[in-house]
C-alpha cells in the first residue's frame, strides 16, 4: 500500500466520476484518507490491532458500528458542519446525528444514484408522501426528495403532508397527461392511502422507503408489497433503502419471478459480517449483518456496520431481514467508548 495519504481534493471528483473498474483502488484511497484525517475511526483501528499498511483490499477494511453516531460527532478532516442530518428514532432513544460539511455534494452523490436506476430526476413527476418526516427536522430523506422536486420538469411535483384528497387529483392528473410519476412514501402513509383511496395506478411507480415509525403494526416487505399492489392494481412495488449514516441508496425494482433485492447506487457497496464475530465476512448469500462501504461518507465514516440483518449475494445485490439484537452488537461499541 501506498505511503502518501491521499488529499480530499483529489478524492472529491474520483468520488463523483466513479467507475465500476476504479472501485475498489478508490475505496482503498478512501480508507487511507480516513484512518489518518478520523480520530475516532483511527482509535478503532488501534483497538483491532489492524495495521494500515496491510490493509490491501476493501475486503480488510473493518466496519465501525453505526451505534457510534449517535455517541460522537464523527468527521474526516477539521470541518465546522453546514447542517446536521438526524435520525427519526422513537421516543427517549438517541438519535444518530451525520454531520454535513457540503449539502450539495450530498444531494448531486443522491441525484446520481437515482439516475442510475430511473434516469435523471428532472424527468420525473415526484409526489412525496413522507409525514413522519416532514414534521421533524434533519431528515436527509426530506432533503434528498425537495431536491429533486426542485429538479423536476412537472410543476405537479410535491410534499403531501395531510392532503390525501390533494394527492388523489394530482395522481388523476399525472394519468391523465401521461407523466412519469414517482409517489415515493413512508410504509404507513402509504398504506393509509391505500385503504383510503384504493385507485388504478397504471404506469405510476410507487416507492416505499419502509417504516412504520410506530404508526402501525410492522409488516413484512412482502406483505406491505402485496397490500399496496392490491389497492393500487400494480405488479410490483419499488423499494429506497437509505439511512441517516449513509449519503448513498439503494434501490429494489420488481422483477416478475424474482425474489426483491437492493441493489446500491455506484458509491456504495453491501458486505455482510458474521453475526457473532464481526471481524469475520460472511460468505455471499449467508445471513450476517449488514455493512456499507459507501465512498460518499468521504466527510465522515465510509465503512459501518449496521444494525441490520440481511444477506449479500455475488452479484453485489442484498435483502434486509430484520434488525440485530442490539445485546449481541454492544462489544464492538464498547471497544471505542
Amino acid at each position: 500500500m501506498p505511503s502518501v495519504t491521499p488529499r480530499r481534493a483529489d478524492l472529491l471528483p474520483k468520488i463523483a466520476q466513479l467507475d465500476a473498474s476504479d472501485w475498489e483502488d478508490v475505496a482503498l484511497q478512501v480508507f487511507r484518507y480516513q484512518a489518518a484525517h478520523n480520530a475516532l475511526y483511527a482509535r478503532f483501528l488501534q483497538l483491532l490491532g489492524r495495521n494500515c499498511a496491510r490493509i490491501a483490499t476493501p475486503d480488510d477494511i473493518p466496519f465501525l458500528p453505526i451505534g457510534l453516531f449517535k455517541q460522537h460527532l464523527i468527521r474526516s478532516g477539521r470541518w465546522k458542519p453546514q447542517e446536521m442530518f438526524t435520525s427519526s428514532g422513537t421516543t427517549g432513544q438517541q438519535p444518530s446525528r451525520h454531520a454535513v460539511r457540503d449539502r450539495l455534494f450530498y444531494l448531486e452523490n443522491a441525484r446520481r444514484g437515482f439516475a442510475h436506476f430511473y434516469g435523471d430526476p428532472s424527468q420525473w413527476c415526484l409526489l412525496a408522501l413522507l409525514p413522519s418526516y416532514l414534521e421533524r427536522k434533519g431528515s436527509s430523506l426530506v432533503a434528498m426528495a425537495d431536491y429533486f422536486i426542485g429538479l423536476s420538469r412537472y410543476p405537479e411535483s410535491g410534499f403531501f403532508l395531510n392532503s390525501n384528497e390533494i394527492l388523489v387529483q394530482r395522481l388523476q392528473t399525472c394519468l391523465e397527461r401521461h407523466y412519469p410519476t414517482l409517489l415515493l412514501g413512508v410504509s404507513f402513509a402509504l398504506l393509509d392511502f391505500a385503504e383510503r383511496h384504493p385507485m388504478p395506478l397504471p404506469g405510476v411507480v410507487v416507492m416505499e422507503t419502509g417504516g412504520m415509525k410506530g404508526r402501525r403494526q410492522e409488516l413484512t416487505r412482502e406483505a406491505l408489497h402485496e397490500r399496496l399492489c392490491q389497492a393500487f392494481g400494480l405488479e410490483g412495488v419499488h423499494s429506497e433503502y437509505g439511512m441517516t449514516e449513509l449519503f448513498s441508496q439503494a434501490y429494489s425494482q420488481p422483477q416478475p419471478g424474482q425474489p426483491a433485492r437492493f441493489r446500491p447506487a455506484p458509491t456504495l457497496r453491501a458486505a455482510a459480517v458474521e453475526v457473532y464475530d464481526p471481524l469475520t465476512r460472511a460468505a455471499p448469500g449467508r445471513t450476517g449483518v449488514l455493512c456499507f462501504l459507501d465512498l460518499a461518507n468521504i466527510d465522515t465514516c465510509s465503512f459501518i456496520a449496521t444494525e441490520d440483518i440481511g444477506r449479500v449475494y455475488a452479484d453485489g445485490s442484498f435483502e434486509v431481514l430484520g434488525r440485530l439484537d442490539a445485546a449481541e452488537w454492544r462489544g464492538c461499541n464498547l471497544m471505542v467508548e
